[in-house]
Order: C-alpha cells, then sequence, then structure tokens
C-alpha cells in the first residue's frame, strides 16, 4: 500500500516538473462574499459579468474598433459623473495646467488639515479610457471624502497618443503645481492604471532630482503590464470587472506601449527603482486580478527602505471601492486614505 502512494505521488511529481511545475487549478464555483455588507452584495449584480471566452471575444481588434470602443464607455461614463457632480456637490472648473488640461474639483467644504493642501488625481481606465469629463470619476470621490482640492489631470491617450505622453502630461501639471505649493503639501494618487502611471511619474520626478509629492495613493495599480503576478492567473474569471488578461488588458497594454517593450520602467513600473518613494497608500481586493501588482508594489516599495499601508477588502473586484463607490466598503476605503494623508500631513508639520 505504502508502495502504490509513493508511485501516485511520484507520478504527481514528474507530471509538475514535466511542465515546468505549472500547477493546473480546478475552475469551482465561487459563492457570494458572504462576509461583505449587503449593500455590497447588491452592488456588484447589478450588470451581468461575462465569461473569459466572452471577454476575450468583445476585445477591440482595429484602432477604429478602439475608438469606437472607447467613444462608447466615456459615454456611458458621463451619465454617472453627472449624478455624482449632483450627489455630492462638487465645483468643477476647466484649466488649462502647463497646456494640459485639468479639472479642478472643490468639494462643499474644506478639511482643516487640508485647506493649504492639494491633491493631484491621474485617472484610470486601462491607460486608453475615460478622458475628458469621465476623468473626474475618482476626483469627486476624493473631494469630497477627503474634503481637499482636487486638480484631475485629463492626460492624453491612445490611439493617438501613446507612452510616454501621458507620463510627460502629468509630470508638467506637478512640476506647474510645485510654483504654487510646497511638495510637502502636494498629495497625488490614482486608481488602476492611474495608480500605476502614478508610480511612473514618482520614479520620473525621484530621477529627475525633483521633489516628490508628500505622499501617494495607488489603487490596485497597473503596474506591470506583462502577464506576470499569480492573481492574473488565480483570479481570472473571478475578477468580475477585468475577467482576464487576455482580452482588453492585453490589448491596451500593447497600444499605451506603442512598440516598447512592457517591462520597460516607463510603460511597468514594477521594473524601476522605489528609492527614496514618499509614504504609500496601498488599496485592492480578494478577487482583485491586480492584488498581486498590488503586493508587489507593496514589497518593492518596502525592500527600499520605504514606508507604506496595504489595505485589501474582503470579496472586491478591481476597483470595486470606486465602481460601487455607495457601500460601506467605498466610505471605509476613502476614509482609510484620509488618515493616511492627515497622519503624513502632521508628520511633515
Amino acid at each position: 500500500m505504502k508502495y502504490l502512494m509513493y508511485v501516485a505521488f511520484l507520478s504527481v511529481v514528474i507530471s509538475l516538473s514535466s511542465v515546468a511545475n505549472e500547477i493546473t487549478m480546478p475552475k469551482t464555483a465561487l459563492p457570494p462574499p458572504n462576509d461583505t455588507s449587503s449593500q455590497f452584495k447588491h452592488a456588484i449584480t447589478q450588470f451581468p459579468v461575462p465569461t473569459v471566452e466572452e471577454a476575450i471575444a468583445a476585445t477591440p481588434q482595429t484602432v477604429e474598433q478602439w475608438r469606437d470602443y472607447i467613444q462608447q464607455r466615456n459615454a456611458d461614463q458621463k451619465k454617472k459623473i453627472k449624478k455624482m457632480r449632483k450627489q455630492f456637490n462638487v465645483h468643477v472648473e476647466l484649466l488649462d495646467i502647463a497646456g494640459v488640461t485639468v479639472r479642478k474639483i472643490t468639494p462643499e467644504s474644506l478639511s482643516e488639515e487640508f485647506k493649504d493642501k492639494v491633491y493631484i488625481d491621474v485617472h484610470g481606465g486601462a491607460y486608453v479610457l475615460f478622458g475628458g469629463l469621465p476623468s473626474i470619476e475618482e476626483g469627486i470621490l476624493i473631494a469630497h471624502r477627503l474634503g481637499i482640492v482636487v486638480l484631475s489631470v485629463d492626460y492624453r491617450m491612445p490611439p493617438s497618443s501613446p507612452a510616454p505622453a501621458a507620463l510627460h502630461d502629468v509630470v508638467a501639471v506637478y512640476k506647474d503645481v510645485l510654483t504654487s505649493y510646497s511638495a510637502d503639501n502636494i498629495f497625488v494618487g490614482g486608481t488602476s492604471a492611474g495608480g500605476g502611471l502614478i508610480l511612473v511619474v514618482t520614479q520620473q520626478l525621484i530621477k529627475d532630482d525633483i521633489a516628490p509629492p508628500r505622499a501617494l495613493y495607488a489603487g490596485t495599480p497597473w503596474a506591470d503590464l506583462t502577464k506576470t503576478g499569480d492573481t492574473l492567473f488565480t483570479n481570472e474569471g473571478v475578477d468580475r470587472i477585468l475577467v482576464t488578461y487576455d482580452g482588453q488588458l492585453a490589448s491596451a497594454a500593447k497600444l499605451y506601449a506603442s512598440g516598447k517593450p512592457l517591462d520597460d520602467a516607463s510603460i511597468s513600473p514594477l521594473y524601476g527603482s522605489f528609492e527614496g518613494f514618499p509614504p504609500t497608500f496601498l488599496l485592492s481586493g480578494t478577487r482583485d486580478m491586480f492584488l498581486s501588482d498590488t503586493v508587489r508594489v507593496n514589497r518593492k516599495i518596502r525592500d527600499a527602505g520605504g514606508d507604506t499601508v496595504l489595505e485589501v477588502f474582503e470579496g472586491m473586484s478591481h476597483a470595486d471601492y470606486l465602481i460601487a463607490y455607495e457601500t460601506p466598503e467605498s466610505i471605509a476605503a476613502y476614509r482609510a486614505i484620509k488618515q493616511f494623508f492627515s497622519q503624513h500631513t502632521a508628520l511633515s508639520k
């Protein structure tokens, strides 16, 4: 009996080694996240989630298809933005800063600790979506829930403006803001592609010997545009937002990089240096395909001697705290960001 068990074990080992130690994980039905609020459970059932195969099939294949897709997604997003502007009663002003379109978002009331501070918001959208008015989605929440003036950068994007246009735009805005605010009075942040881009921007600022912001917020950052990281595999088909890398993510990555290697540090900041990074708040969820990116950024900053806070919410897919923004989980997420920034505001005095 022991001999048969040993043979069975040995055959498994041989099978694993024959495929470069790959592990095949059986796909099983995943129940709804039970340890979450009723509002969150309701929010994540409001639209159908495509299968992996459906998500891949729906991916734009040509530049023209991408243009049509971007236009449709942006039109849908505008409806949400109009609702949020009324809901939170924020004032939005269109500005030109260093030749870049920026929207200044002023909340109804400012928090005492942020009255002389400013937050630079870098929007998400796989580096290709949500230009124009849709760019202020998270900026509205940051302005209202933190009580801080927000400058939301409407950076250039593909197909017309691939990398490094976005990097140049955000750096230009930051340098201009430095003429009005000291670096200790500037916070910077964003979700998804926005989170990845602010990491690249910060690396560039440090490289150019420009004072980085007082603190950063990187929400589920797309910090590695290659297909690397456990949760791109383990959470495939589980993440209700991203679904799979092999669809729109892979296509958008190529569109953004425009011929540059995806592991170039100016495209994927995880391959760059994190020396001298300011304190960074990182946010993700257990069902997020970018959980591994978030964890890896956290480790990179820590290994370089930096300070981080990593918050991971149960049951959340990619950026659910932003998408399902009317839930207790979302309110808790932005409360934690406010607390983090407030602590570092006090430390800078």
